[in-house]
């Protein structure tokens, strides 16, 4: 990879179409065919584009997940994404800015990579057990810098206060301000020691918001004074922490925007009076990606939407799909001024970026360890008394479930501790069950949630659910939740005899939760959002 070249030596040597090229960041795919591959190399070469987003693949970008496109799986790709990135930095004749999306680690977009847990289960943990967050950024960082990453666009620092929201919610670390900033804190300044870069986002703020802004425009209709107070909160004091850079949410906020419904991420009002102006911010400032159905469907002239993010006060371009037209049409309508200063803003943190890498140093951390201290600590007993599941434990109960037992860590290691039958619900009709259950009033419910995500019920059918309740109505239930809290917004979960929630799936998650429920250990974590009771 050649040196990056001082401010001062390129300030006069790029051309100011070469200058307007390093705006642009656009999306590298790591399974992309060759053909694909040497389109982007052109691409990096020809424009001068400053840097690249990488994502998994074309179908798995996210505004195309909703569809029906096939998803390939590649046991590969850390190696494939090392050698992309050596090979798109050989054909550019700047050193360019890699980026990608690392919430829980580089496992966000590439397999068989590190995973770490997502931000609503560190949001449970206890504020002096904080130092495991700071270690969480520092180990993704690590990451990074293992494939040749600069850039990690995180963390999340939207307050996720609307349990519909289809796209935020299990990345948010919570629904309180405080707990939220101080979080992503502890995420950024691990981050950044071990000299990633970080991006808050989505300013100026995506958490409550019913509509997912890959696939339309959200609408937050709420005074300029609460969002002072409550969502723009995190985003004040992280920056004045000094953050690498903000990211800007594809939004509609009237109170904001002068009235105007106009997006948040072309919105002058909001980037360069808001954010710049009236909240100080003076660093990189990154749009959300620009091919979101909530800007791209309303800008079918190409260049024009690039245009317009560059003009309200977007330094960086990130997943933008018309370079050609994008600098076009800033050269015609841009003044140099503009241009410069951000020019300046990328050139400042590609210097930052480019004085801390060194890849060629460091190995793939080792998740496990830290994931089952995160385990220890998040896990949350919502509902319900140790007493209560100490009681339980000893009854004869039996187990039920939505996944098989050759999955379920949680039950084949309680089966080595104390012998119960175990019953699948799922494909089980509600007059089966309860013959099966003849004799077992004690239940112990396990929930493995198939997705993450709320749309379609979290992946449980709705005869699941019907099932669900019905044994919680008619029987004692314990409940353990592996997966996404807000999963208990559909569960009438108050006649339990008591409700544990785990967060994630992850076998040190299975293995502690084994650990609460033959009373080895106490349960720390405090659920970080509210529950529709």
């Amino acid at each position: 990879m050649n040196k990056l070249p001082s401010y001062e030596n390129v300030r006069t040597k790029l051309s100011l179409r070469e200058k307007i090229g390093q705006l642009f960041m656009p999306a590298a795919f790591v399974n992309d065919s060759e053909e694909e591959i040497q389109q982007l190399e052109w691409l990096i070469n020809e424009k001068g584009v400053g840097g690249l987003c990488f994502f998994h693949s074309r179908a798995s970008a996210a505004t195309n997940f909703e569809g029906k496109k096939k998803v390939v799986y590649n046991e590969q790709s850390f190696q494939i994404l090392k050698r992309l990135i050596k090979r798109y930095q050989r054909a550019a004749k700047v050193p360019l800015l890699i980026a990608i999306d690392a919430e829980w680690g580089l496992a966000m977009r590439i397999e068989n990579t590190p995973q770490y847990p997502y931000a609503i289960t560190l949001g449970a943990i206890q504020e002096e057990e904080e130092k495991l967050i700071f270690k969480i950024g520092q180990h993704i960082a690590n990451d990074c810098k293992a494939a040749g990453i600069h850039w990690n666009l995180a963390p999340v620092v939207d307050i996720n206060n609307n349990p519909k929201n289809p796209v935020i919610g299990y990345r948010s670390f919570g629904e309180g301000r405080s707990l939220v900033t101080k979080k992503a804190l502890s995420f950024v300044k691990g981050t950044q020691s071990e000299g990633i870069l970080t991006s808050i986002k989505h300013f100026p703020g995506h958490g409550d918001t019913a509509t997912d802004s890959h696939l339309g425009l959200p609408l937050i209709n709420k005074s300029k004074k609460a969002l002072l107070e409550n969502e723009l909160y995190p985003f004040q004091i992280l920056m004045e922490e000094g953050v690498d850079s903000v990211m800007v949410g594809h939004l509609s906020v009237p109170a904001l925007a002068n009235d105007r419904q106009t997006p948040s991420s072309i919105s002058k009002n909001m980037i360069k009076g808001l954010l710049r102006t009236e909240m100080g911010y003076q660093g990189v400032v990154i749009s959300d990606a620009l091919n979101m159905h909530a800007v791209s469907k309303e800008y079918p002239i190409k260049g024009e939407l690039e245009w317009l993010a560059f003009d309200a006060g977007n330094d960086v371009l990130c997943f933008s799909e018309h370079i050609k037209e994008g600098i076009d049409t800033i050269v015609q309508n841009a003044t140099d001024a503009q241009v410069e200063e951000s020019f300046l803003r990328i050139w400042r943190l590609k210097e930052k970026a480019f004085l801390n890498l060194h890849p060629n140093t460091v190995e793939l951390t080792e998740a496990s360890r830290l994931n089952s201290l995160i385990a220890k600590k998040s896990l949350s007993l919502f509902q319900g008394s140790a007493q209560d599941i100490s009681n339980f434990r000893h009854s004869s109960f039996a187990g039920i479930s939505n996944i098989q037992n050759t999955e379920n860590q949680f039950f084949n290691t309680i089966q080595k501790n104390k012998n119960f039958q175990s019953i699948l619900i799922t494909g089980v009709h509600g007059e089966e069950l309860k013959k099966r259950l003849t004799g077992h009033q004690d239940l112990l419910l396990a929930l493995f949630p198939p997705q993450v995500k709320p749309t379609h019920y979290f992946g449980f059918s709705e005869n699941e659910f019907t099932i669900i309740n019905e044994l919680i109505a008619t029987k004692n239930v314990v409940l353990y939740l592996f997966g996404n809290p807000y999963v208990l917004n559909h569960i009438t979960f108050k006649k339990a005899k008591a409700v544990v929630i785990a967060y994630q799936d992850f076998p040190e998650f299975q293995e502690h939760a084994v650990n609460h429920f033959l009373g080895r250990t106490t349960a720390e974590g405090k659920l970080p959002i509210s529950i529709q009771k």
